[in-house]
């Protein structure tokens, strides 16, 4: 991987720019990545920060991988990210944001539907932006989720409320149940009881890559995102007291056999 330095002797807006990790002069205010395929848009994203007093490119990268590097190596506020980097790749948000809990996502779309974007605000991004956006609104985007804030649109607004309460009624609505298997109760079951995913494939006689498996296919199936939200699921649909007559092929009980517990 080359790595190339702004020359501090010659301002920042004429450093070369070739895709590689780049660091900028040691100054104060937002530290910025800017991660984009396409050099025309960093050279021109940088141009328009280099003339803020408060903003500052610390690095540039071209991919996925590279910006994992820089964000290790560049202490970052924010990260002005295309959106066509992280296409395809749905756990691409939650790896950045793990990896630099600190760093502010804003993800830039050459056009927006519903689905991605409530999808990239669930998963962490603080700001969905178009890459058409004008420079002053870019800038002030910037320092907005600089500030802790998050940077949506009426529309967007519009489409996540929606979600949630899409959500919401599936978590509670007892017609709305896919179907689902022995197995896949059964680690179900063991998940509300408060075992991890090496308990639960040493209890049922499998791997623990075969357990993550059924686990995926079961969020996607119920359309929950994690173990907290699959517990509240099993609550107000009562799948343990189903798997248990099941099992038994007795009649329901009024309670469940066991509490609710999710580790996450």
């Amino acid at each position: 991987m080359t790595v190339v330095h702004f020359d501090k002797t010659r301002p920042q807006e004429e450093a070369p720019d070739d895709g590689a990790l780049e660091e900028s002069a040691g100054q104060s205010g937002i530290r910025v990545i800017l991660a984009d395929s396409q050099a025309i848009y960093r050279v021109g994203i940088r141009k328009i920060f280099a003339l803020e007093d408060d903003i500052r490119v610390v690095a540039q990268v071209e991919n996925l991988t590279n910006l994992y590097l820089a964000l290790q190596r560049y202490p970052t506020d924010v990260v002005v990210l295309e959106g066509q980097l992280i296409a395809g790749t749905i756990d691409a948000i939650p790896e950045l944001v793990r990896k630099a809990p600190d760093a502010k996502l804003i993800v830039q779309v050459t056009e927006t539907d519903e689905s991605n974007t409530v999808e990239l605000y669930r998963r962490g991004v603080r700001g969905v932006v178009p890459r058409s956006i004008s420079p002053d609104l870019l800038v002030k985007c910037v320092r907005k989720i600089a500030d802790g804030e998050t940077w949506i649109d009426n529309q967007s607004i519009s489409w996540v409320i929606e979600a949630y309460r899409a959500q919401a009624t599936t978590l509670t609505d007892p017609k709305v149940q896919p179907k689902l298997s022995k197995k896949e109760l059964a680690i179900i079951s063991c998940i509300t009881r408060g075992m991890r995913n090496k308990e639960i494939a040493y209890q049922i006689g499998t791997t623990e890559q075969v357990i993550k498996n059924y686990l995926r296919k079961v969020y996607d199936k119920l359309g929950v995102s994690d173990r907290l939200e699959l517990a509240l699921y099993c609550l107000h649909h009562e799948l343990l007291k189903k798997y248990t007559q099941e099992l038994n092929g007795t009649a329901a009980t009024t309670e469940p056999s066991q509490p609710l517990r999710a580790k996450m």
